[in-house]
């Protein structure tokens, strides 16, 4: 989600004061017998399609980050967000890159330097990439058959987001941790209150904890969701805290490498 290229419009950066927004004409002049094309800036086919995050107006990435350098011109103080210069709606980001699995997002007031992601994301990003890991098969049955899902979970937030900022490319992503790990949450709460019941099996329990997690991570995780879904469960069922599973995740990584 977050752009880690260097942008035009890098220099607007928190919300001040000034002048207003300069109208659109400003941005592009529109040359002489232009037809009419999709971006509203320069008139031109999209080069890297890119949306502002609330309103969803498209423009190419280049023009609206020349737009967004441009508006923040006229004011004092750095931006921390802009309005659309179609609709004025306000918006925090600009997404971009789009390929049908990932997207990169591109903050107004991003500071490119706070916003690098560490070794251990690059790690987990690794992880993801290779070949999805079936070996605890056994483990699995166990924590949904003798009920592994009552044991405490206490690293669950914390590790659910460093998978999101590594798979999404992007620090800022408590909106999506809270989301996701409210499912699960809420989901291992109504197990706790019926773990008395035998009327649901292992099986129905485990595939109703998939479909949900899947539901939830889906609009953000595209086409990893399924994977992500499954390093969940593998991570509820070691019952280990973050650093010890990261050790077992590197041994994974080195036998599926060799």
């Amino acid at each position: 989600m977050a752009a880690f290229a260097s942008s035009p419009a890098a220099s607007a950066s928190s919300t001040g004061s000034g002048g207003s927004d300069p109208p659109l004409e400003a941005a592009a002049a529109p040359t002489a017998g232009a037809s009419a094309c999709p971006c509203p800036i320069c008139l031109e086919s999209f080069k890297d399609e890119a949306y502002l995050d609330t309103c969803f107006h498209s423009f190419c990435y280049k023009c609206i980050c020349q737009w967004i350098r441009i508006v923040a011109s006229k004011h004092d103080e750095p931006l921390s967000s802009v309005r659309c210069p179609l609709c004025k709606t306000e918006n925090l980001s600009i997404i971009h890159a789009f390929d049908g699995e990932s997207f990169e997002r591109w903050y107004i007031n991003q500071e490119p330097r706070k916003r690098r992601l560490s070794d251990a994301h690059e790690l987990v990003s690794q992880f993801y990439n290779m070949e999805e890991i079936t070996s605890n098969i056994s483990g699995v049955q166990w924590f949904w058959e003798q009920k592994g899902y009552l044991r405490k979970k206490d690293w669950l937030e914390t590790w659910i987001r460093r998978e999101i900022q590594a798979l999404t490319r992007d620090e800022n992503v408590e909106a999506i941790v809270y989301h996701i790990h409210g499912v699960i949450g809420s989901f291992m709460k109504r197990l706790e209150k019926e773990h008395t019941s035998r009327r649901i099996s292992p099986e129905k329990r485990r595939e109703e904890f998939r479909a949900l997690l899947s539901d939830a991570a889906r609009p953000f995780l595209l086409s990893r969701t399924g994977r992500f879904v499954t390093e969940v469960e593998l991570f509820l069922v070691s019952n280990l805290n973050m650093e010890a599973y990261n050790k077992l995740r590197v041994q994974r990584f080195r036998e599926s490498s060799s």
